[in-house]
């Protein structure tokens, strides 16, 4: 089994176009929460998003690719890309693309009903096809960069990144690729999509309060991730930049319930992505928790936590950033790996904003609302989905 390198880092958030700023940004516990954009939204109850402020989506693709590309997938475009100059360097077939959503070209969907339904057009744009399919992103960024190896996307909702990650991560191991340019994608913030989100009434009113007694649901938000991965003897060879070993990946399906969270099923894939790193409860000093901010799941996580690290639980420091750049769904896990890293490499730990009162079902080290200094070894970031589909990351310092 090969070791993989992260050599390349991309993202696009709430908080800022680039990996500087969310790394920046949830280190010093900035909110990218604020009122919606969106036309009508006197009509929503659910007003607060994590929306990417100010998207220029020409400056990343260019007028004519720019037909071709829903609002997530030219966020993808633009975090390869980050991920690819920080890399600084790809090859063609020894290569894979591997890129999650959970919803999928949600823009371009609403614009066609909106035109057809609600202005009485008879045609939508030419191109509403190829925008909104969940494949928009993997086929987009092969062709930016000439890469002619697999290319595919995974769709398992908050879950999606961590999946296309982990599955990256696989083939690169077994060495079936050398490379992968692996991630996440989400743009779903749209008037119909936030009015479905209220019916599920998860969605907090004003702000994200993960692990809080008062906490009263998520944000959502929107964006990407991308990490550039490959074989680790190759990056060194080569002479780049790691700023980390990817050393785990555990999945699981709940098999319980399409909405309401499973502690098995999570704490599952948990113990197998440090089964599969070769590490122990002891190792790891950060999780990247889940931590929506929904009176089910946070419990849940926490008593998953609790389960597989024993008494090195108390010892664990342990944050949501979905705070700040919002519930990116199949975005989410490429982000939170992202700032992870960069807790890794800095030794400062991101707080969980927000903390008011403690939960007594809620009894961990949450980094309430400032930055924590610590050096650490080794962190886990975990996804679980809507579904029961859990997926859960490992990585290590190098």
């Amino acid at each position: 089994m090969r070791r993989v390198a992260i050599t390349g880092l991309g993202a696009v958030s709430s908080l800022g176009h680039d990996v500087q700023s969310l790394i920046e940004g949830t280190r010093e516990g900035r909110s990218g929460v604020a009122l919606t954009t969106l036309p009508n939204a006197e009509l929503l109850s659910a007003r607060y998003v994590a929306e990417v402020k100010n998207w220029d989506g020409a400056a990343t693709l260019g007028k004519k690719k720019l037909n071709l590309a829903d609002r997530f997938s030219q966020f993808a475009v633009a975090a390869a890309q980050q991920a690819v100059a920080d890399a600084g360097d790809i090859s063609g077939e020894r290569t894979a693309v591997i890129v999650g959503t959970g919803v999928g070209g949600a823009t371009t969907i609403e614009e066609a009903y909106d035109r057809v339904w609600r202005d009485g057009q008879q045609r939508v744009h030419p191109f509403s096809i190829p925008r909104l399919m969940a494949n928009g992103p993997p086929s987009l960024i092969s062709m930016e960069f000439g890469i002619t190896g697999p290319g595919f996307a995974i769709s398992s909702a908050c879950s999606s990144s961590n999946h296309s990650i982990g599955m990256a991560f696989g083939m690169i191991r077994r060495g079936e690729v050398d490379v992968a340019v692996a991630g996440g994608a989400e743009a779903s913030i749209t008037f119909a999509g936030l009015k479905g989100w209220e019916a599920l009434r998860v969605i907090a009113p004003d702000v994200c309060r993960p692990f809080s007694r008062d906490r009263r649901g998520m944000i959502l938000g929107d964006g990407a991730g991308i990490v550039l991965l490959e074989d680790m003897d190759r990056a060194r060879a080569r002479g780049a930049t790691i700023h980390a070993e990817l050393a785990g990946f555990g999945m699981s399906s709940d098999a319980m319930d399409m909405v309401q969270p499973s502690m098995a099923g999570a704490a599952r894939a948990i113990a197998q992505a440090l089964a599969s790193a070769g590490m122990n409860p002891e190792d790891i000093g950060y999780i990247n928790a889940h931590g929506t901010g929904t009176p089910a799941n946070d419990p849940t996580e926490t008593k998953a936590i609790r389960h597989v690290f024993g008494a090195a639980a108390d010892k664990l420091l342990v944050s949501s950033t979905k705070a700040m750049h919002g519930h990116g769904l199949g975005a989410a896990g490429a982000l939170e790996l992202v700032a992870t890293i960069g807790a890794l490499q800095s030794g400062i730990i991101p707080p969980t904003i927000n903390f008011t009162e403690a939960d007594p079902e809620c009894d961990l080290d949450y980094v309430p609302n400032v930055a924590r200094e610590r050096r650490i070894a080794a962190a886990v970031s975990n996804s679980f989905a809507f579904g029961g589909l859990n997926a859960v990351l490992a990585i290590r310092a190098v």
